[in-house]
């Protein structure tokens, strides 16, 4: 498969991305659309290419391993998980359902495929910088990816864990920032401002990109810069929207946690499914 053939096959796996969690957002009534939807471009071309991983054998020790430390989307990881054959696909359906494996924040202990619970923004890179400092200390080939929020950002543990991430050379972790601007109450920038976020990663002594988190192309190419080993921890800032996809969810931070009604649903499909 060449590069073209590879961007439009995850462009194709993004689309089933963003209907899964939707339908699964819709039928709990409850859940985090906005962030889940912007996410969705990254999330396949981690599952559906970038990742070594055996949905068979979940635990699998050189497995690639994913963090994602702004639990609240798990939608979107949810579907990741259901589409690459983790659990059987129906399970969506019972989103928040007590006794469920797919409860409103990823649980370790119930979910394959969760590699660490999660929910407590700002604590997931930390997660993350401690597995990848188990990897080099136990000579393992296997990567961390950490995909973080803007809103997230303002989080101080978030660069306690990029200092350590750094002082402990971990070429072996990947840090995708979902930069969309928007965050539970408002955007970014009226909350608390998070600034130039690829120069202070830089600054911080990582190496950053900053691409377009909605362009296929870009995301596979900027995954596959990131695979250098040369003891440096790997950032993408991808400029993404938030609940991209849907005309009347993007950029709009009513969506951020509010599930759509079964009209809001039909359209919103068929502006995903039309794309």
């Amino acid at each position: 498969m060449n590069n073209k053939e590879k961007a439009n096959m995850l462009r194709g796996k993004a689309r089933e991305l963003r209907v899964t969690a939707l339908k699964m957002i819709h039928k709990a009534g409850s859940g985090h659309p906005g962030g889940s939807l912007s996410a969705a471009d990254f999330m396949a071309a981690l599952y559906f290419d970038e990742m070594n991983i055996r949905p068979e054998e979940p635990k699998w020790a050189d497995r690639d391993r994913f963090v994602l430390s702004k639990g609240h989307v798990c939608p979107i990881l949810y579907s990741s998980l259901a589409l690459k054959g983790y659990f059987p696909y129906e399970t969506i359906y019972t989103l928040r359902v007590q006794g469920s494996i797919l409860q409103g924040h990823p649980d370790m202990k119930v979910c394959p495929g969760v590699d660490i619970s999660t929910g407590s923004l700002g604590q997931g890179l930390s997660t993350a910088v401690g597995m990848a400092i188990a990897g080099k200390r136990d000579n393992k080939d296997y990567r961390v990816f950490c995909l973080v929020g803007d809103g997230e950002s303002q989080e101080g543990q978030i660069w306690e864990a990029v200092m350590t991430a750094v002082k402990y050379k971990l070429d072996n972790l990947v840090i995708i920032v979902d930069n969309n601007n928007l965050q539970n109450d408002n955007t970014c920038d009226v909350v608390m401002p998070t600034g130039d976020l690829k120069g202070k990663f830089q600054a911080f002594g990582c190496e950053t990109q900053g691409i377009d988190g909605h362009n296929m192309d870009e995301i596979v190419e900027a995954l596959a810069n990131a695979r250098e080993k040369n003891g440096i921890p790997k950032v993408i800032v991808g400029k993404t929207v938030k609940g991209k996809g849907v005309s009347f969810m993007e950029n709009v931070v009513l969506w951020h946690g509010m599930a759509p009604n079964d009209e809001q649903l039909a359209i919103a499909l068929k502006e995903v499914e039309g794309e």
